[in-house]
């Protein structure tokens, strides 16, 4: 009778430790990972087409912008060509959709960047400069223009980063616009490249 006692405590023990059982999971433990929040989407006062204008321009400037940092003279006269016609488009875009026809009448506003804009991008392509310093003299009044054309508009969520450089001009400072959050300066290139902060986000 002991001897069923202790075979029947024993069978209870198991079946009790299995229906206490389960299987195994790799993941057990760890927390969700919370889903990413969707981005916001990208805001300006500009009509779409018009907002798309602006961004092609902006993108073009990246391009200019990359020269510098590259110390690329041709690549930087090409950029600034390129940049040169399409902020005209820009500029006669603007003009035409927020001048004095418009309710707004915003593009008193705009038109002093616009054309700083158009002057800078004009200064760069006359001249002929291999290291490109003086190149660099005018891409510092043309990136504090394009930021301010981007503000006057209120451009938000574009992934546009305000990027400022002290020791720039022999420590008078000066700003760039980037598509990066990373700093790759435009006014030293590699004798220089990580001089430099993020100081706005647009």
């Amino acid at each position: 009778m002991r001897t069923f006692y202790i075979a029947l405590a024993l069978g209870l023990a198991f079946l009790s430790s299995c229906g206490n059982s389960q299987p195994a999971d790799s993941n057990a433990g760890a927390t969700a990972a919370a889903p990413a929040a969707p981005k916001a989407p990208m805001q300006s006062m500009l009509k779409e087409a018009d907002s798309k204008l602006l961004m092609s321009t902006l993108a073009t400037y990246y391009t200019l912008k990359n020269a510098m940092v590259a110390t690329n003279a041709e690549g930087i006269k090409t950029a600034a060509t390129q940049l040169g016609a399409i902020a005209d488009s820009l500029n006669k875009t603007l003009a035409q959709n927020y001048g004095a026809d418009d309710s707004l009448k915003a593009y008193d506003g705009m038109k002093p960047f616009l054309d700083t804009l158009l002057t800078e991008t004009k200064n760069i392509i006359g001249l002929e400069d291999p290291k490109c310093e003086r190149q660099r003299l005018s891409f510092g009044p043309l990136s504090s223009a394009m930021y301010g054309l981007l503000r006057k508009v209120e451009l938000k969520n574009a992934g546009v980063y305000h990027e400022f450089c002290p020791m720039a001009f022999n420590d008078k400072g000066a700003y760039w616009l980037s598509e990066e959050s990373e700093i790759k300066n435009p006014y030293f290139g590699k004798k220089m490249m990580e001089c430099g902060e993020v100081t706005d986000s647009l």
